[in-house]
């Protein structure tokens, strides 16, 4: 059946599982990818998105639609991803970031090897930043969410997603200073470029 999100959402509120998997279809990339860019192995995120979906059937009876379905389910998802983070410690340092790659008009050799080390370097200093910190700029700059959506996807004040932005967009510039590869501070403003 054709929904759109609007009638999927209230007929799966009233527990019309069709609806919920026209939900599921719709949002599965996404919140697949969230997950992915929280640092999860691709089995993981997976795992993290099937449980961000289960806990959205579950909660959707209650859910009051105070913010918009796709800010409360990467809510979940990022929960999700930090759960599994939490649990198993050993992938921190798989973080990817290809998204952060720009296409280019035809870079040199020397050019792409240099974004490539940036990217590692990015990469390297992102796995090592606490969770709440990674779940804040992948929501920010991956995801790209408004300042507002990310505090409601993670019930904060905005002042608070505010400040962890700064210092976790501080720390990621210091772990690239003391690795060397700042390299003019491009690759922080690369990985956080503010909202113009």
């Amino acid at each position: 059946m054709n929904y759109d999100e609007k009638t999927a959402l209230h007929r799966a509120q009233k527990g019309d599982q069709a609806a919920f998997a026209w939900l599921v279809e719709a949002y599965q990339g996404p919140v697949y990818r969230l997950a992915l860019r929280m640092g999860l192995r691709p089995a993981d995120a997976e795992e993290a998105a099937q449980n961000a979906f289960i806990a959205a059937w579950r909660g959707l009876p209650s859910f009051r639609g105070e913010a918009k379905f796709s800010t409360w389910l990467y809510r979940l998802a990022s929960n999700a991803a930090v759960d599994i983070l939490r649990r198993e410690k050993k992938y921190e340092n798989q973080w990817d970031i290809e998204d952060l790659q720009r296409p280019d008009d035809a870079p040199s050799p020397q050019e792409q090897v240099e974004r490539q080390d940036t990217q590692q370097a990015v990469r390297l200093a992102m796995a090592s930043l606490p969770a709440e910190f990674r779940q804040v700029l992948v929501l920010r700059y991956l995801q790209e969410l408004s300042y507002q959506e990310i505090a409601q996807a993670l019930a904060l004040p905005e002042g608070t997603v505010k400040s962890r932005i700064n210092r976790a967009k501080g720390q990621l510039k210091a772990l690239l200073a003391e690795s060397g590869n700042l390299f003019g501070g491009e690759a922080v403003q690369e990985a956080g470029k503010e909202e113009r």
